[in-house]
């Protein structure tokens, strides 16, 4: 398999050797990935059993790789790695009536309790009791096989690869971010933040229909990307926060973004999440506009906020996602939007090529999105 940004054929081959022994991406301790035996329930009435065939690596899996934590969330034993996946049907629970053997999907990786106040008012991604795919201590999805309900397993088009279908995930952020903003044909964004995070945001908010996005970053190569992904502008940086005072630096970077949009900037999405950037978000967006802050680089910050509600900014929070994948599959089956630019490295699932999948997504640069294909 090739390794780097030429693409390869899709991963669905009819004539898979059966597997004997469910293998998964067991973290271990820091940088120690080790490919064991993971047994898995049978699958309840109401769930499947999935060949995976695609998995992305994501920022929080490079996080617990790296340090064996992401934030709050600290892994403490042993725990299966992964949740950006997509895969085949290999077994259905006997309740399960929307889906067959055979059939591609795309998985969504969070199980709610689906009984609390908030599953029921529909805000199931802030459940206090979320069982989320590789986010301590509940099991993940890199692995030849997984047992998931079949109601967050849904059904990809004939046109949308598994690839694809495994980006929903990330995708799933940005498509929820446009959402609690209200994106729509009238809304000129500012992204800060190049990495997968923001160039799905990117991709999400042109596709709810923004006429203008600039978009920010430290890192030239990633703007470079961004701009051959579709945003109108770009703007290099500054990581020197030390040495000059935050505000100071935002003040001058304010004035280099609102010269690059050349208009009121209506919504700003921080999709790095240091005071810094937001310093810069709340100080570059219009009075009367939205910042959203996606990225969570830091617990704590240090941020005008005082100037920023006496400006009637609306500060929005977003927790990964919520009822996003239909819209997803939609965006893709249409060609309304097209993530497969990001997929810039792929790997097979064996103990080496798990190993240098992960360096590779840790040491950035030119690699995006780091694919498995099983």
């Amino acid at each position: 398999m090739e390794k780097g940004g030429m693409p390869v054929g899709d991963e669905e081959s009819k004539d898979e050797i059966e597997i004997k022994e469910n293998m998964a991406a067991w973290l271990l301790g820091v940088k120690n990935l080790q490919i064991q035996p993971y047994n898995l329930p049978p699958p309840g009435p109401h769930d499947v059993k999935i060949r995976v065939k695609a998995v992305g690596i994501c920022g929080s899996d490079v996080h617990h790789f790296k340090n064996m934590r992401c934030a709050n969330f600290v892994v403490k034993k042993p725990m299966v790695i992964g949740h950006e996946c997509a895969g085949i049907i290999e077994e259905v629970g006997s309740q399960v009536k929307t889906l067959a053997v055979g059939d591609r999907v795309a998985l969504e990786p969070g199980v709610s309790c689906r009984d609390c106040n908030l599953c029921k008012d529909g805000l199931y991604n802030l459940c206090k009791e979320m069982k989320f795919f590789g986010s301590p201590p509940t099991n993940g999805s890199l692995a030849n096989q997984v047992v998931h309900p079949a109601n967050l397993c849904f059904k990809l088009p004939q046109n949308v690869s598994l690839e694809e279908g495994a980006m929903c995930e990330p995708l799933s952020v940005g498509v929820h971010a446009c959402r609690r903003a209200n994106i729509g044909p009238d809304t000129k964004i500012l992204i800060m933040g190049a990495g997968p995070i923001g160039l799905v945001t990117m991709l999400a908010a042109r596709a709810f229909g923004s006429p203008k996005i600039v978009i920010t970053d430290v890192d030239a190569q990633r703007l470079s990307f961004a701009k051959n992904l579709g945003a109108e502008e770009i703007i290099q940086v500054s990581t020197n926060i030390q040495v000059r005072p935050i505000i100071q630096d935002a003040s001058e970077e304010v004035e280099k973004i609102h010269t690059a949009m050349g208009a009121d900037i209506d919504v700003t999405f921080d999709c790095v999440g240091f005071s810094k950037t937001m310093c810069t978000a709340l100080n570059a967006t219009r009075a009367g506009g939205k910042v959203c802050l996606v990225g969570l680089g830091q617990s704590e910050m240090t941020i005008p906020l005082t100037p920023a509600a006496a400006r009637e900014i609306d500060i929005i929070g977003i927790f990964r996602y919520r009822n996003t994948w239909p819209l997803c599959i939609e965006l893709l089956r249409t060609g309304k939007l097209d993530v497969k630019p990001l997929i810039t490295h792929r790997f097979s699932f064996n103990q080496e090529d798990v190993e240098e999948a992960f360096e590779t997504s840790a040491r950035g640069g030119t690699a995006i999105k780091v694919m498995f294909n099983l």
